[in-house]
């Protein structure tokens, strides 16, 4: 519900002030750029999903 909620008002921004639009495309690409923080967002995104690995049993 809050990213919804968050995504639109990242989309009323864009609409309401055209330049915007410019600097996160901008901000997402020099983000893009960095490998390292790339992976880490990737990582901390598949973390919760992950399966946790179980003991072994005796």
């Amino acid at each position: 519900m809050m990213r919804y909620l968050m995504l639109g008002a990242l989309i009323g921004v864009l609409l309401a002030v055209p330049q915007t639009l410019d600097l996160t495309a901008s901000a997402v690409d020099g983000l893009a750029s960095q490998p390292l923080l790339v992976a880490f967002a990737l990582g901390a995104v598949a973390s919760p999903h992950l399966p946790l690995p179980r003991r072994w049993a005796r």
